[in-house]
């Protein structure tokens, strides 16, 4: 947002330039007829087209009509109307160019010097369900975006405005230098509006790149990776430091409203880098789940994870599978946390709770802390995962893959039991988002799920299955483990079954799986094969 003082500084004053000539034509009208207000206050004139003008005129604002100072009418359904010499001359003639000034007076040619413009929305067009494809096409705005890049490249003597978030600062601007922008303001209204540009392009490259039938209804290929890959998302703010003080970092926005980066905080300190990584694992974890669960991440990794018939219950779950690795770490809840669960959460050092929304009473409650971080989330799907790498970018969908009882295959002489099966369905939820190698052990009970050891990251499976038993701190007697990738020999089967684990759910695949399910049968475990792994490098 422009931001500007009371009192224009030595700075700010610096190539000051009226307005006196304004064109709006705007799609999105939030806080139009008040910004117009404060350009008529200042003696502006007012030309406009179609929808806009009539939103002004019936406001009571006196408007010109763009067909009165082109003296062309609008046509072809408003496809021509801002598409014209007099509109564009009067853009992007440079004053006291004495040529340009010549050539302007003598085709009667009027100064423009503040366009307020934002384009056909797209977007939202392109995502409508069964869109036809002429609308999306007509929704491809043409005159908009060639405003905007006049005036943006006629920055020294014209104001380009495409944010209505922009509004107030330059009506405060106008105020404070009656009536005059200086050229800081117009040289950062035209960066904003060619990034603009390029986002809308990128958009409708993007859309109709995955458009397979260009006739009746627009059918996209939604699973197509792009041909092109086009990344404009705004800056939203920069981060105190990256993963360490020495490192630089910020946060970028896609601009749909969702998930972590478009979270509202509602209390504590300023988000890390570290903080908005935890903090996306463990909502992403946490909305595996479709009844209540809490997840309690420590390095992206979850260190404990439940469900439980009611937050309170869930936190004190996934709390009690490892309460020394909780200490410092971030919180996911899907669903909102009340007073009851705030009350024993607020008990334990923790950086950041993410939810949906918390109650009144959590919300006090938790207000003593003022260093924790409270974000509340709309949810998003994540469909893509990018990862850069040296002289390029990885990507790939993202994993959203789950498995159903009734897609496993029992592959040992003896089946899970109803309990096991539960049990292995949520352990085999949690260990997707461990880092490879990843051995998971849980348990069900009182009909809810639980972790009991977490084994993440090790270099060999057998270690992983070794270092999630030594973390658990709960009886891994008659647990289950859940193994991300196929055991490649039979001794990380032998080395789960040997800590207490009674089934074991893994993708199979392996050449050795003869071996390993004949290991499981000798030790009377309980097997079942997925036929889908779920690696997660990072």
């Amino acid at each position: 947002m422009i931001q500007s003082s009371s009192a224009p500084s030595s700075a700010v004053s610096v190539d000051l330039r009226p307005v006196r000539r304004a064109l709006l034509s705007v799609t999105d009208k939030t806080g139009l007829v008040e910004f117009a207000k404060a350009l008529a206050s200042h003696g502006v004139e007012l030309v406009s087209t179609g929808g806009t003008a009539k939103a002004l005129r019936d406001a009571g604002l006196a408007v010109r009509d763009i067909s009165d100072l082109t003296g062309f009418p609008e046509m072809l359904d408003g496809r021509v109307k801002t598409l014209h010499p007099k509109v564009h001359g009067g853009i992007l003639h440079i004053r006291g160019n004495d040529e340009h000034e010549a050539a302007v007076a003598k085709h009667g040619i009027e100064p423009i010097d503040m366009v307020v413009v934002n384009l056909y929305a797209f977007e939202k067009t392109a995502e409508k369900p069964g869109v036809a494809f002429a609308e999306v096409i007509e929704n491809i705005d043409i005159g908009g975006p060639s405003m905007v890049r006049s005036a943006a490249k006629n920055f020294g003597d014209v104001a380009i405005v495409t944010s209505t978030k922009d509004y107030a600062g330059l009506a405060e601007e106008l105020k404070a230098n009656n009536g005059n922008l200086s050229r800081a303001t117009r040289w950062q209204l035209a960066k904003q509006a060619f990034a603009t540009t390029a986002a809308y392009d990128a958009a409708i490259a993007t859309a109709l790149e995955s458009i397979e039938a260009p006739e009746g209804k627009a059918v996209f290929k939604t699973d197509a990776l792009p041909q092109t890959l086009r990344v404009i998302d705004p800056l939203e703010m920069t981060l105190r430091y990256g993963e360490n003080p020495h490192q630089k970092a910020a946060l970028y926005v896609d601009g749909s409203g969702k998930g972590i980066a478009a979270g509202e905080q509602l209390q504590g300190k300023e988000l890390s880098y570290n903080n908005l990584v935890d903090l996306d694992a463990c909502w992403e974890l946490a909305s595996e789940f479709d009844e209540t669960a809490v997840v309690i991440i420590k390095h992206t990794n979850p260190c404990g994870a439940a469900t439980g018939a009611t937050v309170l219950e869930a936190y004190k779950r996934a709390l009690e599978a490892d309460p020394v690795s909780a200490f410092g770490g971030v919180i996911g809840v899907n669903r909102e946390v009340d007073g009851a669960a705030a009350e024993e959460i607020a008990k334990l050092f923790v950086e950041a709770i993410v939810a949906p929304s918390f109650t009144k009473e959590a919300l006090e409650r938790f207000a003593a802390k003022k260093n924790l971080r409270l974000i509340r989330i709309t949810p998003a799907e994540t469909k893509r995962v990018l990862k850069q790498v040296s002289g390029g970018v990885l990507v790939q969908d993202a994993d959203r893959l789950k498995v159903t009882e009734a897609e496993l295959k029992a592959v040992t002489e003896r089946k899970p039991t109803a309990e096991e099966m539960r049990a292995l369905l949520f352990a085999w939820r949690v260990c997707k988002h461990v880092k490879s190698n990843a051995i998971v052990y849980a348990r069900f009970a009182e009909g809810h799920g639980q972790t009991v050891g977490v084994g993440a990251g090790q270099m060999s499976r057998v270690d992983a299955a070794r270092f999630g038993a030594m973390k658990a701190v709960l009886p891994l007697a008659g647990s289950v483990a859940a193994s991300d990738a196929f055991f490649p020999f039979p001794d990380g089967l032998e080395t789960v079954a040997k800590a207490g684990a009674t089934a074991v759910i893994q993708p199979g695949g392996s050449v050795r799986d003869a071996e390993v399910i004949e290991a499981a049968n000798r030790l009377g475990v309980a097997m079942v094969f997925t036929g889908a792994r779920h690696f997660r490098h990072g």
